[in-house]
């Protein structure tokens, strides 16, 4: 598994989307017990710390120090930084495993293998992640420049998983159908900014060209953005649930 958000772990926590109250309430719904949860590649634990209300324990494991040390502390979760593909954690232990935004990252074939080994009979797997955002015609032009004609070539080739909805990732389980969702948020042109920061792609930029294409491009994104203090962003959702 790669790890290419520990540089801006920070800006991280503060500046990426957060999933829907309705999403959270879809998966608990499916859910037969609510004793322990795992969630992988957590991050900042922004899905643990939602899991945390309605589990006895959340363990959430990161291979990156730097962003468990932007993790809200609660005294059910349990951070550890573990690998998605190889963990401590007993046989048939969680009643729900989830990956957000991650799992493009993974070894599919050994996660899984973990997954299956980890979950209970009646266990859930929900993957989850988000697309590119939609603003509005004028900012998502300016967007699409930055994503496709100056970091296309700086994405990592994992990207085309996100880009392909997770459709096309492997999901050896007994899946179940999903409703549509969205991240709807309201953002300042600040928020925009920083939230195109941690693009992963931008950070191989900045490496390969000791400059940030934010510097010469923030003129045009800030013409597109116009007068409003905010506007209304929107993520499509991606969604893949299934059980053993």
């Amino acid at each position: 598994m790669k790890d290419n958000f520990s540089t801006q772990a920070a800006a991280y926590s503060i500046y990426r989307p957060t999933y829907p109250q309705e999403l959270y309430d879809y998966l608990l719904s499916l859910v037969n017990d609510k004793n322990v949860a795992w969630d992988c590649a957590t991050g900042n634990g922004q899905v643990a710390r939602i899991l945390a209300q309605h589990f006895n324990a959340v363990f959430a494991t990161d291979i990156s120090e730097n962003q468990l040390s932007n993790a809200l502390q609660l005294p059910n979760i349990t951070y550890k930084v573990e690998s998605a593909e190889k963990t401590a954690f007993e046989n048939q232990s969680f009643d729900l495993i989830t990956v957000a935004q991650a799992i493009h990252w993974f070894d599919f074939e050994a996660f899984y293998t973990e997954v299956k080994r980890t979950l209970k009979p009646n266990g859930l797997l929900a993957v989850m992640g988000y697309g590119i955002m939609f603003i509005d015609k004028r900012i998502d032009v300016v967007v699409h420049k930055l994503y496709e004609d100056i970091l296309g070539k700086y994405w990592d080739p994992e990207r085309k998983y996100i880009e392909e909805g997770y459709q096309t990732i492997p999901f050896p389980f007994n899946e179940i159908a999903t409703p549509s969702f969205q991240i709807k948020t309201q953002w300042t042109f600040d928020q925009l900014i920083g939230y195109l920061n941690t693009w992963s792609s931008l950070q191989h930029y900045k490496k390969a060209n000791d400059r940030n294409p934010l510097e010469y491009m923030f003129t045009e994104f800030k013409e597109a953005w116009g007068d409003d203090a905010e506007k209304a962003v929107n993520f499509p959702i991606l969604l893949r649930v299934g059980k053993i």
